[in-house]
């Protein structure tokens, strides 16, 4: 089983409500922060989170 880790909100850096695993590759995902109420678009792979706009 892969080991799994949060989402951090690029804007407030708190865990948001996805988890990925290592294998995970998401591209032009709408991530939701429920803290902070921002919604960012984001690519990722490689557990490496790179934002591609931020409409908060």
């Amino acid at each position: 089983m892969s080991e799994t880790m949060w989402v951090m909100c690029p804007v407030c850096s708190h865990k948001t409500r996805t988890k990925l695993r290592q294998d995970t590759e998401l591209k032009n995902f709408p991530l939701f922060c429920p803290k902070c109420k921002n919604e960012c678009i984001v690519n990722v792979k490689n557990c490496q989170i790179e934002t591609i706009s931020d409409n908060g």
